[in-house]
């Protein structure tokens, strides 16, 4: 095999898996995150926030 054979053989098998390392981040920087009013809490069920008694 000659030098530059050989150099595209490695980039075309090291491409998918350096591809997928940096796919590790996504969606994480894009997700907001929820906060209520004092003296209520989040309630995941009804995706919104509702007073707590106590």
């Amino acid at each position: 095999m000659t030098t530059k054979t050989l150099a595209v053989a490695l980039a075309l098998t090291l491409a998918p898996t350096l591809s997928l390392a940096m796919g590790c981040n996504y969606g994480k920087t894009e997700q907001q995150a929820m906060s209520c009013a004092a003296g209520s809490t989040y309630d995941s069920a009804t995706n919104s926030c509702v007073m707590t008694t106590g």
